[in-house]
Protein backbone atom coordinates (compact mmCIF):
# COMPACT_ATOMS: atom_id res chain seq x y z
CA UNK A 1 0.00 0.00 0.00
CA UNK A 2 1.34 3.42 -1.14
CA UNK A 3 2.26 6.03 1.68
CA UNK A 4 0.65 8.84 0.78
CA UNK A 5 1.37 10.96 3.92
CA UNK A 6 4.83 10.27 5.24
CA UNK A 7 7.75 12.61 3.31
CA UNK A 8 10.09 10.07 4.15
CA UNK A 9 12.21 7.92 1.34
CA UNK A 10 11.31 5.12 1.66
CA UNK A 11 14.76 3.58 1.85
CA UNK A 12 18.13 4.99 2.27
CA UNK A 13 20.20 4.47 -0.56
CA UNK A 14 22.86 2.26 1.18
CA UNK A 15 24.52 0.50 -2.36
CA UNK A 16 26.00 2.78 -4.97
CA UNK A 17 23.01 1.46 -7.43
CA UNK A 18 20.48 2.50 -5.01
CA UNK A 19 22.76 5.92 -4.59
CA UNK A 20 22.44 6.67 -8.23
CA UNK A 21 18.74 5.68 -8.95
CA UNK A 22 18.33 8.41 -5.87
CA UNK A 23 20.54 10.73 -7.83
CA UNK A 24 18.13 9.84 -10.85
CA UNK A 25 15.49 10.82 -9.62
CA UNK A 26 16.22 14.14 -7.53
CA UNK A 27 17.90 15.37 -10.74
CA UNK A 28 15.23 14.63 -12.91
CA UNK A 29 12.44 15.94 -10.62
CA UNK A 30 14.40 19.24 -10.05
CA UNK A 31 14.51 19.64 -13.45
CA UNK A 32 10.44 18.75 -13.78
CA UNK A 33 9.81 21.14 -11.03
CA UNK A 34 11.86 24.05 -12.32
CA UNK A 35 10.22 24.19 -15.69
CA UNK A 36 6.17 22.90 -14.65
CA UNK A 37 6.08 24.06 -11.11
CA UNK A 38 5.30 21.95 -7.84
CA UNK A 39 1.51 21.80 -8.52
CA UNK A 40 2.05 21.31 -12.13
CA UNK A 41 4.42 18.11 -11.45
CA UNK A 42 3.76 14.73 -10.93
CA UNK A 43 4.65 11.47 -9.77
CA UNK A 44 4.30 10.39 -13.31
CA UNK A 45 6.03 13.28 -14.61
CA UNK A 46 9.11 12.59 -12.51
CA UNK A 47 9.45 8.48 -13.25
CA UNK A 48 9.10 9.65 -17.13
CA UNK A 49 11.88 11.86 -16.99
CA UNK A 50 13.99 9.80 -15.25
CA UNK A 51 13.32 7.00 -17.55
CA UNK A 52 11.80 4.41 -14.62
CA UNK A 53 8.09 2.92 -14.28
CA UNK A 54 5.84 4.81 -11.63
CA UNK A 55 6.40 1.36 -9.46
CA UNK A 56 10.24 1.63 -9.18
CA UNK A 57 9.73 5.32 -8.04
CA UNK A 58 7.57 4.82 -5.13
CA UNK A 59 9.85 2.51 -3.86
CA UNK A 60 12.28 5.31 -3.59
CA UNK A 61 9.99 7.84 -2.27
CA UNK A 62 6.04 7.58 -1.20
CA UNK A 63 4.74 10.72 -2.60
CA UNK A 64 5.89 14.20 -4.62
CA UNK A 65 6.31 15.83 -1.21
CA UNK A 66 8.81 13.68 -0.01
CA UNK A 67 10.78 14.64 -3.33
CA UNK A 68 10.03 18.37 -2.53
CA UNK A 69 11.83 17.81 0.75
CA UNK A 70 14.91 16.26 -0.34
CA UNK A 71 15.47 18.73 -2.93
CA UNK A 72 14.70 21.52 -0.59
CA UNK A 73 17.22 19.66 2.12
CA UNK A 74 19.61 19.73 -0.55
CA UNK A 75 19.03 23.12 -1.23
CA UNK A 76 19.50 24.16 2.40
CA UNK A 77 22.85 22.15 2.41
CA UNK A 78 24.40 23.56 -0.46
CA UNK A 79 23.81 27.15 0.80
CA UNK A 80 24.72 26.78 3.78
CA UNK A 81 28.16 25.38 2.70
CA UNK A 82 28.43 28.29 0.41
CA UNK A 83 27.70 30.65 3.31
CA UNK A 84 30.32 29.15 5.36
CA UNK A 85 33.24 29.24 2.46
CA UNK A 86 32.48 32.84 2.07
CA UNK A 87 32.21 33.67 5.56
CA UNK A 88 35.56 32.45 6.58
CA UNK A 89 37.26 34.49 3.65
CA UNK A 90 35.34 37.74 4.59
CA UNK A 91 36.64 40.71 6.28
CA UNK A 92 34.32 43.66 7.44
CA UNK A 93 34.69 45.57 4.86
CA UNK A 94 33.45 43.06 2.51
CA UNK A 95 30.81 40.55 3.91
CA UNK A 96 27.67 42.42 3.12
CA UNK A 97 27.78 42.55 -0.35
CA UNK A 98 29.87 39.25 -0.53
CA UNK A 99 26.82 37.25 1.32
CA UNK A 100 24.30 38.67 -0.39
CA UNK A 101 25.57 38.06 -3.73
CA UNK A 102 25.74 34.60 -2.46
CA UNK A 103 22.51 34.50 -1.67
CA UNK A 104 20.78 36.55 -4.57
CA UNK A 105 22.62 34.53 -6.85
CA UNK A 106 21.79 30.99 -5.39
CA UNK A 107 18.10 31.76 -5.05
CA UNK A 108 18.11 33.10 -8.94
CA UNK A 109 20.10 30.30 -10.23
CA UNK A 110 19.33 27.05 -8.28
CA UNK A 111 16.96 24.96 -10.44
CA UNK A 112 13.50 24.75 -8.70
CA UNK A 113 14.59 26.74 -5.70
CA UNK A 114 12.15 29.67 -6.66
CA UNK A 115 9.41 27.06 -7.31
CA UNK A 116 9.14 25.40 -3.95
CA UNK A 117 10.28 27.72 -1.93
CA UNK A 118 7.43 30.07 -2.95
CA UNK A 119 5.25 27.54 -1.31
CA UNK A 120 6.93 26.87 2.16
CA UNK A 121 3.65 28.10 4.26
CA UNK A 122 1.64 25.25 2.29
CA UNK A 123 3.98 22.41 3.23
CA UNK A 124 4.94 22.02 7.13
CA UNK A 125 8.06 20.07 6.94
CA UNK A 126 9.29 22.90 4.56
CA UNK A 127 8.53 25.67 7.54
CA UNK A 128 10.56 23.23 9.91
CA UNK A 129 13.55 22.83 7.06
CA UNK A 130 13.41 26.93 7.08
CA UNK A 131 13.80 27.17 10.43
CA UNK A 132 16.71 24.68 10.64
CA UNK A 133 18.53 27.02 8.32
CA UNK A 134 17.60 30.06 9.69
CA UNK A 135 19.04 28.71 13.05
CA UNK A 136 22.52 27.60 11.36
CA UNK A 137 22.89 30.90 9.56
CA UNK A 138 21.97 32.94 12.58
CA UNK A 139 25.26 30.66 14.64
CA UNK A 140 27.35 31.58 11.68
CA UNK A 141 26.05 35.41 11.90
CA UNK A 142 26.24 35.44 15.92
CA UNK A 143 29.83 33.83 15.67
CA UNK A 144 30.97 36.15 13.32
CA UNK A 145 29.62 39.45 15.23
CA UNK A 146 31.13 38.04 18.67
CA UNK A 147 34.63 38.12 16.69
CA UNK A 148 33.90 41.83 14.63
CA UNK A 149 31.49 43.35 17.42
CA UNK A 150 32.81 41.94 21.17
CA UNK A 151 31.34 44.79 23.00
CA UNK A 152 27.88 43.92 21.65
CA UNK A 153 25.70 42.61 24.59
CA UNK A 154 24.82 38.80 24.24
CA UNK A 155 20.74 39.89 23.81
CA UNK A 156 21.58 42.38 21.10
CA UNK A 157 23.99 39.77 19.38
CA UNK A 158 21.56 37.22 19.21
CA UNK A 159 18.57 39.37 18.14
CA UNK A 160 20.67 40.75 15.10
CA UNK A 161 22.01 37.35 13.93
CA UNK A 162 17.93 35.93 14.17
CA UNK A 163 16.89 39.07 11.93
CA UNK A 164 19.60 39.90 9.55
CA UNK A 165 19.20 36.38 7.91
CA UNK A 166 15.23 36.28 8.19
CA UNK A 167 15.09 39.77 6.66
CA UNK A 168 17.41 39.49 4.17
CA UNK A 169 16.36 36.22 3.12
CA UNK A 170 12.69 37.59 2.70
CA UNK A 171 13.63 40.40 0.85
CA UNK A 172 16.10 38.24 -1.83
CA UNK A 173 13.30 35.80 -2.25
CA UNK A 174 11.39 38.44 -3.05
CA UNK A 175 14.03 39.64 -5.62
CA UNK A 176 14.04 37.05 -8.01
CA UNK A 177 10.80 37.05 -8.96
CA UNK A 178 10.95 40.23 -10.27
CA UNK A 179 12.60 41.22 -13.24
CA UNK A 180 16.05 41.31 -13.19
CA UNK A 181 16.86 45.15 -12.95
CA UNK A 182 14.39 45.46 -10.69
CA UNK A 183 15.84 43.02 -8.59
CA UNK A 184 19.19 44.55 -8.96
CA UNK A 185 18.01 47.56 -7.31
CA UNK A 186 16.30 45.98 -4.32
CA UNK A 187 19.56 44.32 -3.67
CA UNK A 188 21.32 47.44 -4.18
CA UNK A 189 18.75 49.09 -1.31
CA UNK A 190 19.65 46.01 1.07
CA UNK A 191 23.37 45.96 0.72
CA UNK A 192 22.97 49.49 2.11
CA UNK A 193 20.31 49.34 4.41
CA UNK A 194 22.89 45.92 6.11
CA UNK A 195 25.85 47.45 5.88
CA UNK A 196 24.23 50.70 7.39
CA UNK A 197 22.93 48.52 10.45
CA UNK A 198 26.17 46.82 10.81
CA UNK A 199 28.21 49.49 11.44
CA UNK A 200 26.08 50.50 13.49
CA UNK A 201 26.09 47.83 15.22
CA UNK A 202 30.10 47.69 15.93
CA UNK A 203 29.66 50.99 16.84
CA UNK A 204 27.48 50.32 19.72
CA UNK A 205 28.74 50.68 23.37
CA UNK A 206 28.18 46.95 25.60
CA UNK A 207 24.37 48.01 26.93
Amino acid sequence: MIDTHSVSPRRRPLQARSRERVETILKHATLTIHDSGVDGTSMSAIARSAGMSLASLYRYFPNKSAIVKAIAERHVERLERLLRERLASCGPETVVETLLDVYYLFYRDEPAYKAIWAGVEAMPELQELDLQELHANASDLEAYLSANCPQLSDSRRWAASVMLPRACGSLLRLAVTVPEPDAEKLLCELKRMVRAYLNELMMTDRG
